[in-house]
C-alpha cells in the first residue's frame, strides 16, 4: 500500500538553519549563560575532567557574575550524546509514546491557575474537583495522548500544589504525564510517587519513564536555581526533561522573529549541554513557549500568528540538531468559548501537526496559558483528530481503479453500496464525535439547535457516567495517599480535599 508525501510546513531553508545555530553557538561562547545554582556552576568548572574530552576544554566561568561561557565544541559534543528518540510509557508500563521524527502527540498545557466554570461561564480559581473531572475526561479522549498536570488546585497549600497535581493524575489516569516542579524540594517527593507506580524499582522507572518534567530557562539566557536543580535531579533519575524556553519578542528577546529564534536556540542548546554534563545520554526534548509582546495591551499573546510561527520554526531547529521537539499550540488567548477561541486553537493545532512537533501542549487552554476549560478540551480534541487525518495525507489503497468504479456507476447509478466504498470509507474519512454537528438544518433544529459547547458538555457528562474504573493496585493507591497526606500535614493541611 502506497502512502503519499506527508504534508508539512517549514520556514527555514538549510542555509538559514545553519546561520541560526551558528549564531546561537556564538552567543553561548561570547555572552554565555547565567547560572544561579552553585552545584551546577561548579560542574561547569570541571566539565572537561568529567568527560575527559578535549572538546570540553575552553569553557570559561566568571564566578563574580555567575556566568558560564560555553564553547561550540562543548555544545557539539553534547549533541552527540543526547538521544534522538525518547520513549514514554503509561502507568501500566506499556509503551505508548515514541518521540522522534514527525510523530505528533497532543496534551493539555500545564499549570493553569484558573478554570472556566461550565455553569457560570466565568473564570474562577480551580479546585480538586475540577482537576479530577479534567483528568478523567483527558483519559477518555483518544487524540489527547498525554495527560498533564494541567491545573493548580487552590484548595491545597501552595507549597504542595505541584506534587498534589501529580498525585491526582496518577490516581485518575493511566496515560503518560507531562509535569514539573515549583520548588526544588518537590522533585524527591514526586519521584517517590512515580517509583511507587513502578513498584519501587528505580531501574524500571529509568527504563520505562512515566513522566516528562518541564524545565524552564529564564529568558534571556538564565538558569535559575529551580530550573538547574530540576535538570540535576532528572538527569540522576533518568527522567526525560522537556526544555521550555520562553522568549518574548520585543520584551526579553529581540523583536525580530529570527532574533528571538536565535535566543531560543541558545537557551535550548545550553540546557542540552547541562543535561549531558550531568549525565551523558540523559533524554531531552527540545521545546518552548515563545510569544510576542503585545505593545498596545502589555500582554503576551500565545495564539498570535507570530507565536505560532515561532513554535513551528523552533521545532524545525530542534529537528535540525537531532532532538525530539515540543511546542505550546492549541491554546487561545480568548477569555471564553467564543469565535476567537476556536479560530486561534484550530489554526495552531493544524499548524503543530503540519510542523511535525512531537509534543504539543495547549488543547483546553485559554487566557494566555492561565486557564483550562474542559469543554474547550473536548472541542479541541476534534481539531486534533482532524489534524491527524490531515497529516495522514492521501493513500493509494489499491491499484488505480477509477475506470472500473465509474463503469459500475453507469450500471447502478450509485456508489454508496459499491464494494470499494464499503471497504475503504472508514479508513478514508475522519468521523468526529457528536461535538461536531454534520446533520442537516432540519435535524439540527429538531435536536434543539445545540451549539458545539452544549454538545461538548453532554459528551463530558456521558464520559464521566460511562467511565470504567482504571485499575491501580490497592497497595500503590495507599502508598500514594500516605505520601500525600504526610506531605499535606507538614504544611498545615490535616485532611486532603474530597476527590470524588
Amino acid at each position: 500500500m502506497f502512502k503519499s508525501y506527508r504534508p508539512t510546513i517549514k520556514f527555514l531553508n538549510e542555509e538559514l538553519l545553519e546561520e541560526v545555530v551558528s549564531e546561537a553557538f556564538d552567543i553561548l561562547e561570547n555572552i554565555g549563560i547565567f547560572v544561579e545554582n552553585a552545584e551546577l556552576f561548579s560542574l561547569f568548572k570541571k566539565g572537561s575532567d568529567t568527560f575527559n574530552s578535549s572538546h570540553y576544554q575552553g569553557v570559561r566561568t566568571d564566578h563574580a557574575n555567575n556566568r558560564v561561557f560555553i564553547p561550540q565544541k562543548m555544545v557539539e559534543e553534547a549533541l552527540e550524546t543526547v538521544p534522538s528518540m525518547v520513549k514514554v510509557y503509561d502507568r501500566e508500563g506499556k509503551l505508548t509514546i515514541t518521540l522522534e521524527g514527525e510523530n505528533v502527540y497532543f496534551n493539555p498545557g500545564s499549570t493553569a491557575t484558573k478554570i472556566l466554570d461550565p455553569i457560570t461561564n466565568l473564570i474562577r480559581p480551580a479546585e480538586t474537583k475540577d482537576y479530577v473531572t479534567f483528568t478523567m475526561v483527558v483519559d477518555a479522549l483518544k487524540h489527547i495522548k498525554f495527560q498533564s498536570t494541567a491545573i493548580i488546585c487552590s484548595d491545597v497549600p501552595e507549597p504542595i500544589s505541584d506534587r498534589y497535581r501529580l498525585y491526582l493524575s496518577l490516581l485518575f489516569s493511566s496515560k503518560p504525564i507531562v509535569t514539573g516542579t515549583f520548588r526544588a524540594e518537590s522533585f524527591e517527593i514526586m519521584k517517590k510517587m512515580l517509583l511507587s507506580v513502578r513498584n519501587g524499582d528505580a531501574e524500571e522507572l529509568r527504563k520505562k519513564p512515566l513522566a516528562i518534567f518541564d524545565v524552564c530557562p529564564s529568558s534571556p539566557l538564565k538558569w535559575s536555581n529551580l530550573g538547574s536543580q530540576t535538570l540535576i535531579d532528572c538527569a540522576k533519575a533518568g527522567i526525560p526533561i522537556e526544555l521550555v524556553s520562553m522568549p518574548i519578542s520585543g520584551a526579553v528577546a529581540p523583536v525580530t522573529l529570527l532574533g528571538s529564534l536565535v535566543q531560543h536556540t541558545a537557551e535550548n542548546l545550553s540546557g542540552i549541554v547541562i543535561s549531558q554534563l550531568l549525565k551523558p545520554g540523559s533524554p531531552v526534548i527540545y521545546g518552548g513557549s515563545p510569544s510576542i509582546m503585545e505593545m498596545w495591551h502589555g500582554t503576551t499573546p500565545m495564539a498570535a500568528i507570530e507565536s505560532i510561527m515561532m513554535n513551528m520554526a523552533c521545532s524545525q531547529v530542534g529537528k535540525y540538531v537531532g532532538l525530539p521537539t515540543h511546542g505550546y499550540l492549541g491554546l487561545s488567548d480568548a477569555k471564553t468559548l467564543d469565535e476567537q477561541c476556536f479560530l486561534e486553537a484550530g489554526i495552531s493545532i493544524i499548524s503543530a501537526a503540519l510542523a511535525g512537533i512531537n509534543v504539543v501542549s495547549g488543547p483546553g487552554m485559554l487566557n494566555f496559558e492561565s486557564c483550562q476549560s474542559v469543554e474547550k478540551l473536548v472541542i479541541d480534541h476534534e481539531a486534533c483528530g482532524m489534524a491527524y487525518r490531515l497529516i495522514d495525507g492521501f493513500t493509494k489503497r489499491e491499484k488505480i481503479m477509477v475506470r472500473e468504479v465509474l463503469k459500475d456507476f453507469e450500471e447502478t447509478g450509485e456508489l454508496l453500496s459499491h464494494k470499494s466504498t464499503r471497504k475503504w470509507f472508514k479508513k478514508e474519512f475522519y468521523f468526529p464525535s457528536v461535538v461536531v454537528d454534520r446533520s442537516n438544518l432540519g435535524a439540527w433544529i429538531k435536536g434543539g439547535r445545540k451549539t458545539a459547547r452544549q454538545r461538548a458538555m453532554e459528551l463530558i457528562k456521558q464520559i464521566l457516567a460511562e467511565r470504567e474504573e482504571i485499575s491501580l493496585d490497592g497497595e500503590i493507591v495507599q502508598n500514594l495517599k500516605d505520601m500525600m497526606e504526610k506531605d499535606a500535614s507538614s504544611h498545615g493541611l490535616n485532611k486532603l480535599p474530597k476527590i470524588q
